[in-house]
């Protein structure tokens, strides 16, 4: 993440807890529609480059991002989306995004769990590992699943900065640094 994005995100998490004083959910509804914004970018990334190109009249940008979001999305959300656009900045939007969940998430005690597995987790195993995850650590946890093969069996865990390998590949790397030494 940019500081830019850094900055931008900070300042529309600012905005959204202002507001929050009216409506309390308000911070996790704009989190919301931010996610779907981002991964709607992420889809059409030809959709940044249209808004960014400099032969467009900045009057046409800003009224494709109305258009496109105008009557569905967050009026603080259509403005932000508009003052990226007049700033040439929505490429920084994913960084805004980022830095704006981290706060939301950090002021409300939650945490992201990416969980690798060498199959696909059930429903109940990734119950049993949300409810101990949450055990553990004390706060509401998101889990994000993906599957690599190369792992032979068992999980590896990333959460708040800290690797927790529990895989069959890492035990037999461990072992094998053990018998070189």
């Amino acid at each position: 993440m940019t500081k830019t994005g850094k900055l931008y995100g900070d300042s529309l998490y600012e905005l959204a807890l202002e507001k929050n004083v009216e409506q309390r959910t308000y911070s996790k509804e704009l989190l919301d529609e931010l996610r779907i914004v981002k991964s709607l970018f992420d889809e059409n990334p030809d959709y940044i480059r249209l808004l960014q190109e400099p032969s467009i009249p900045r009057k046409t940008r800003l009224g494709l991002i109305d258009k496109a979001f105008g009557a569905q999305a967050d009026e603080y959300l259509v403005n932000f989306l508009k003052l990226l656009c007049e700033e040439e900045l929505l490429s920084e939007f994913s960084g805004c995004e980022e830095e704006y969940r981290q706060r939301f998430q950090k002021d409300n005690n939650i945490a992201e769990a990416h969980v690798v597995s060498a199959v696909t987790l059930s429903s109940q195993q990734k119950a049993a590992l949300k409810a101990k995850l949450e055990e553990v650590w004390k706060k509401e946890i998101i889990l994000v699943t993906k599957t690599d093969p190369n792992l032979m069996g068992g999980l590896k865990v990333e959460i708040e900065g800290r690797q927790l390998d529990g895989s069959v590949r890492g035990r037999l790397e461990r072992l094998h640094k053990l018998i070189e030494q």
